[in-house]
């Protein structure tokens, strides 16, 4: 417990930040892993959702959840694969 007022309210502002980025960090991963599934399922509707990831990928690179380098590394795996998809 904080000993602060000041201390309370960088508490506050953690647990906020703290839940953002993993809700941010949860879309990513699961869009990722919807995406990998239909790859695996050769299922060409992925495609169409390529946008949408990317966008996931980069909003959160953006705030801070993943490193640029790291989204960028993502971003290229993830079009390898789907592009393999004829």
């Amino acid at each position: 417990m904080p000993n602060k007022k000041s201390a309370e309210k960088e508490l506050r502002k953690s647990v906020k930040r703290a839940a953002k980025n993993s809700q941010i960090k949860k879309v990513m991963k699961e869009s990722i892993k919807n995406s990998l599934k239909k790859v695996q399922a050769i299922d060409k509707t992925v495609k169409e959702e390529l946008p949408k990831l990317m966008k996931n990928i980069d909003k959160a690179a953006k705030t801070g959840v993943i490193k640029k380098a790291a989204a960028a590394r993502k971003k290229s795996r993830l079009t390898k694969k789907i592009n393999t998809l004829k």
